[in-house]
């Protein structure tokens, strides 16, 4: 690990002096290329007034789909829409389905924006829903990819990456193909995987939604929330806003027409900051040649120094035997520890300067490009005074 990537994230890194910050997985510094790209939204803002609108949709949207289609491997930018974050897109999607209730397979290691929301459309005897336990994780896409067979759903969701654990999906081809029934929508909910993990939807473009934004790994922040739409499904979102059919604004037609690919799920009008972000960020990592499969390497290589300083360690309160999946599983880019105390053990870290997250009985703690070993070195340490 020769490169160390602090420089680029100055601005963020030295905004509080003594903070260790190791919850990449859950909201990265930025890099300093989008405190420039921020101030040129403004600028153009002042500069064009609503003529921005004209490049926000010839310039600078086309760029942003551009590069999500790239590192997803998808065959047309165009199947690209954004949005302020994926619930709105997730709700015109399922807009879609006229079948009340909807019958949905899914898993019951969903994050919260998805699986509040499917408990609520329960209780309002709009969904009934079949949840595959995550666990044990070695026969998971079996059991799912079985239950997917039988058919009857109108809805298959699914993470690619475990928010509360970092388990993979590896196949993600083998469970989209294994839902029997055509008409049945397929999303995947790529949060913890666009720009994290190697990603190739190349063979499941027509047929699965990709949900994912860049509020995590794309390090571009808030606003900037996307789906990949398969270009023969869900042709017209019953819940549509004004952007989705901007090109027939001034026609004065009665009837309601809809963008091609992607954009016909847009909404309405909203800040596109966000895109601004993106497109520096990713071209920041174009010129660094920071591919997510050299990011995960690099992450992959950072986690391995910290539990091998963990184990020497041998902390009673935190420790490798707690780690899932196991040491030596395949993982995202962050590390789990599952422990009755993971709110007492964030709270401690954190009066220590040192921030992590925490989802019930799981202390989350990522790393991303912007660290590095002597990161691990002063990790280690507080960790040590924290906790032992």
């Amino acid at each position: 690990m020769n490169n160390s990537y602090k420089l680029h994230f100055s601005r963020f890194l030295t905004a509080v002096p003594g903070r260790v910050h190791v919850t990449a997985h859950s909201h990265h510094p930025w890099p300093n290329v989008s405190f420039d790209a921020q101030a040129q939204a403004w600028l153009d803002a002042a500069e064009l007034i609503d003529g921005k609108w004209e490049k926000v949709f010839g310039t600078v949207l086309p760029a942003a789909q551009t590069h999500v289609a790239q590192h997803l491997h998808l065959p047309d930018p165009a199947t690209i829409c954004f949005a302020g974050n994926t619930h709105e897109l997730f709700m015109r999607l399922i807009s879609c389905i006229a079948r009340k209730p909807m019958r949905v397979l899914t898993t019951d290691g969903e994050f919260h924006s998805f699986s509040r929301q499917l408990q609520r459309f329960e209780e309002a005897g709009l969904a009934t829903a079949e949840r595959i336990p995550v666990e044990p994780f070695a026969t998971f896409s079996e059991r799912f990819a079985r239950a997917a067979a039988r058919g009857g759903h109108e809805l298959v969701y699914f993470s690619q990456c475990f928010f509360n654990s970092g388990y993979l999906v590896h196949d993600l081809a083998a469970l989209v193909g294994a839902v029997r029934d055509a008409e049945t929508f397929v999303v995947i909910d790529g949060y913890h995987g666009y720009m994290a993990l190697h990603t190739d939807l190349s063979t499941i473009a027509d047929r699965a939604f990709y949900l994912s934004g860049g509020y995590k790994y794309a390090m571009c922040g808030e606003g900037v929330g996307f789906m990949h739409c398969p270009p023969s499904q869900a042709l017209r979102p019953v819940d549509t806003g004004w952007f989705a059919g901007f090109s027939a604004l001034s026609e004065g037609s009665t009837q309601i027409t809809y963008f091609g690919g992607g954009m016909r799920f847009m909404g309405a009008t909203y800040d596109p900051t966000g895109l601004y972000r993106l497109n520096a960020v990713m071209d920041w990592l174009h010129e660094q040649k920071l591919t997510p499969a050299r990011i995960h390497a690099r992450v992959a290589a950072l986690q391995d120094l910290f539990l091998d300083a963990l184990t020497k360690l041998s902390l009673p309160a935190l420790n490798v035997s707690q780690l899932i999946p196991g040491r030596g599983q395949p993982r995202g880019n962050f590390l789990t520890f599952r422990t009755p105390k993971a709110g007492e053990l964030h709270a401690s870290l954190k009066a220590h300067k040192v921030i992590t997250d925490y989802r019930e009985d799981r202390l989350r703690i990522g790393f991303g490009i912007y660290h590095d070993e002597a990161d691990m070195a002063e990790l280690v340490q507080k960790v040590a005074v924290a906790l032992g």
